[in-house]
C-alpha cells in the first residue's frame, strides 16, 4: 500500500485544518476549527484561541464592538475576518489573504462551518 502524504494510516482524507479542543466552549452557540485557530460564538462575544504556531495572542472581542463579518471562499484558501471597533482592517494583496488578529484562514472543506460562525456572529450583532 502506497502512503501519501495527505492520507492518514487509516485511509481517510488527512486535514489540515487546526485541532483544538471545544471543551471549554459547551456554552457557545456554534464553534469553529479552522487552520490558525478556533473560533467559539457566545451570546456576547467571540473568543479566538489561536493555534501554538500563530502570531497572535488568543482574543475575546465582545459583540457590542463588532462592526461586520468579512468572508471569502477563495479557490483553496478562506478567510473569515471580524471587523471590530478599533482594529485595522486588513484587505490583503493581490494574491494574498488578509492577516490580522481577528483574521482565520480554513480550506475548503471548513467552509460550511466558517460560513456558520459568520451568520452567528452576525445575528448577534444585528439584534
Amino acid at each position: 500500500m502506497v502512503r501519501l502524504p495527505w492520507r492518514r494510516d487509516d485511509g481517510s482524507e488527512a486535514s489540515d485544518e487546526a485541532v483544538v479542543s471545544d471543551r471549554d466552549h459547551d456554552d457557545a452557540v456554534v464553534v469553529g476549527r479552522f487552520q490558525d485557530g478556533t473560533v467559539a460564538v457566545y451570546e456576547d462575544e467571540v473568543v479566538v484561541e489561536r493555534v501554538s504556531r500563530s502570531r497572535f495572542d488568543d482574543r475575546r472581542i465582545p459583540t457590542a464592538e463588532i462592526v461586520g463579518v468579512d468572508y471569502s471562499e477563495g479557490i483553496t484558501i478562506g478567510y473569515l475576518q471580524i471587523e471590530q471597533t478599533g482594529v485595522d482592517v486588513d484587505a490583503g494583496g493581490l494574491l494574498s489573504d488578509p492577516v490580522n488578529p481577528n483574521t482565520v484562514h480554513f480550506g475548503r472543506g471548513s467552509r460550511e462551518d466558517a460560513r456558520a460562525v459568520r451568520d452567528a456572529i452576525l445575528e448577534r450583532t444585528r439584534g
